[in-house]
């Protein structure tokens, strides 16, 4: 919902005549999840206990107030190393926006293993992204961790600034309309 809202907002701020230049860094929230993957909602279970059908019907009804399709009962909790590194391609080339979106989508709405090589090509074709083209990047997750990040989502902005957690629209705009290297 973070970055959607992020999306929103750098449209908004583009349409003003405005330059964004989104970058990635990679943070895996279970780096030891399985590449083959579970039911997310096994995993809801286990980690929220009796509360978990409350805590995720609440955040998919908030998503749904956000114009999201969020359905966790087909979500597949995965080890997402592979996704990263698609984004990473992905950004180098131009496309990391349109990638996180679909592989987004793939993931909270679609169900899909987004550790899967075949779901992770099918998301590189329609975002415009070569997945076979051998650039030599691949998601470094060191930088995100030089920062101390221990949580997402977290938008940094060139100015040092930060904005954390699903935020509005109107709060990722005011953070863009901030920072003067982004006009």
């Amino acid at each position: 919902m973070g970055f959607t809202h992020y999306l929103r907002a750098v449209e908004r701020f583009r349409a003003e005549g405005g330059a964004v230049e989104t970058g990635f860094l990679p943070f895996q929230v279970a780096p030891d999840a399985p590449t083959d993957g579970e039911p997310l909602r096994e995993v809801h279970r286990r980690v929220f206990g009796p509360a978990a059908e409350e805590r995720t019907a609440e955040f998919t009804a908030v998503a749904a107030r956000s114009g999201l399709d969020v359905r966790f009962d087909r979500a597949v909790f995965v080890n997402t190393r592979p996704a990263h590194d698609l984004i990473a391609r992905a950004a180098a080339q131009g496309a990391g926006e349109r990638a996180v979106a679909l592989l987004f989508d793939a993931y909270f709405t679609e169900g899909r293993n987004v550790a899967d090589p075949a779901v992770l090509r099918d998301v590189a074709a329609r975002s415009g992204v070569d997945a076979d083209a051998d650039t030599g990047v691949a998601a470094d997750f060191r930088a995100t961790a030089e920062l101390g990040v221990r949580a997402v989502p977290l938008f940094l902005f060139e100015d040092g600034s930060s904005v954390s957690g699903a935020q509005s629209p109107d709060a990722f705009l005011a953070a863009l309309r901030r920072v003067p290297a982004s006009r």
